[in-house]
């Protein structure tokens, strides 16, 4: 008998089963697909690799010629995607070392849940015991009509098969996918329309965060539409005929192609269900990523809180501990965003929206007045610092060039409560990116020196 078996082996259920591992349990994972899941083979890994290559792309284009340097240069879409390709199979083959080097069980098949810490692999009908479950059975993209009546209406998970570039696409979601995939195409050369249903794209982050990113995107040619609607939607022949209901009136409009990227919703099968889970958006859990059947967990898309692989990386870690006899409580008082985006956004902690007593300082500093990013010839964005009556570092948000990297000084600041002054006495580096942080905790506890 298992100590504990993992259904799902995504960023939740590897991590958890190589920690119980590491804390000497006997572990089992099961997975019907691909090592990593979603994240590894149709999400976060795929992304950012042909994100990477279309921003080297689109960095020559807007800048080498201001830096002095000359040429022309083209995306070979079939090396990029190469290149997509074997980025999946190396994280893959990372995790199935780790695997490996830590003695945990993997068997490839589809989990049935019998009962309370017994599936069976449809399979084979091979049937395994464990002392504990955890459930990690991940997320699928959420699709309604009239959408989902259409034949080859893309959703995220589609387009990494793609082998060639659309010449044309309605990407119906303005959030950090929808964003991101706007970004990737409009650099690859396609005419991209991008529809919010509100107010601004990026709804989770302030407007301020979301207006620099639509000013980029429009300068790259997509034509951005918030607080609109897809309220017509037919195709004929290779082409999607389309009508938005806009604050300006309807648009009427076609494309190669229809992108729904509007997040995704808990895969709960029967099984789950059956087992008497308690469920509402998602499997329930509490602070120890318990569901309300003894012995059994639940982490990742599953709970569908927030659907983020660095989240279900550590609901794992707190679940293996829990099962280990370590006593540990989830916190989501410092979960890191972070949108590929150009220029790139990261935010933790409160936002500016959120706010309501006037006791609260806020403070952005520009990239602009930064020695690093002007050398990089980035003059677009900011770093925005929140601190409570104590001055306290209660939300941090960034956007501008590698804002995903930078995030980090901000996430722990938030999660330990550190001081904005304190840590503008902190010596950072020069010149770096790093300074233009610098120069927000400054602003929000005395005044910049740079600015």
């Amino acid at each position: 008998m298992y100590d504990a078996i993992v259904v799902g082996a995504g960023p939740g259920g590897y991590v958890c089963a190589i920690k119980l591992a590491q804390l000497g349990k006997k572990v089992l994972v099961v997975e019907r697909g691909e090592l990593g899941g979603t994240c590894t083979n149709l999400g976060c890994i795929p992304t950012k690799a042909l994100l990477s290559g279309a921003e080297m792309y689109w960095g020559f284009k807007k800048k080498a010629s201001r830096m002095g340097i000359r040429g022309d240069i083209s995306v070979d879409f079939k090396a990029l995607r190469d290149h997509m390709l074997k980025s999946i199979s190396l994280s893959k083959k990372g995790i199935e070392y780790l695997f490996k080097k830590n003695g945990v069980d993997l068997k490839k098949g589809t989990a049935y849940v019998l009962e309370p810490c017994k599936i069976e692999i449809e399979e084979t009908g091979e049937v395994f015991e464990g002392k504990n479950l955890v459930l990690a059975n991940g997320s699928v993209p959420k699709m309604f009509p009239p959408f989902s009546e259409i034949e080859e209406v893309w959703t995220s998970d589609d387009v990494f098969f793609m082998e060639e570039i659309p010449k044309s696409v309605l990407i119906v979601g303005g959030g950090a996918i929808g964003v991101e995939f706007a970004t990737l195409f409009s650099i690859l050369g396609t005419k991209v329309i991008l529809v919010e249903l509100l107010e601004h794209i990026l709804p989770a982050e302030d407007s301020d965060v979301a207006s620099e990113v639509k000013k980029s995107l429009q300068k790259m040619g997509v034509e951005v539409y918030e607080s609109s609607k897809v309220s017509f939607l037919d195709r004929k022949g290779d082409i999607f005929l389309w009508g938005l209901d806009t604050s300006d009136g309807v648009v009427e409009g076609r494309s190669e192609r229809i992108l729904v990227s509007v997040g995704r919703v808990p895969r709960i099968g029967d099984d789950l269900k059956e087992l008497g889970l308690e469920i509402d958006r998602g499997v329930k859990v509490d602070s120890r990523m318990r569901t309300n059947v003894p012995n059994v967990y639940a982490i990742g898309d599953l709970v569908g809180g927030i659907m983020l692989a660095h989240v279900a990386m550590m609901e794992g870690i707190i679940a293996a501990y829990n099962i280990a006899g370590v006593e540990k409580e989830m916190s989501y008082s410092a979960v890191p965003s972070v949108i590929f985006s150009n220029p790139e956004v990261a935010s933790v902690g409160l936002r500016e929206k959120d706010i309501e007593d006037k006791n609260y300082r806020i403070f952005k500093y520009p990239f602009s007045a930064n020695g690093r990013a002007r050398t990089m010839d980035e003059r677009e964005g900011f770093v925005k610092v929140i601190a409570d009556g104590d001055g306290k570092v209660v939300g941090f948000s960034a956007v501008g060039p590698l804002a995903t990297e930078l995030i980090v000084e901000g996430v722990l600041a938030v999660r330990f409560g550190l001081r904005a002054e304190d840590l503008s006495l902190t010596i950072h580096p020069h010149p770096t990116l790093s300074e233009a942080i610098l120069g927000a905790f400054e602003g929000v506890s005395d005044k910049p020196i740079h600015l």
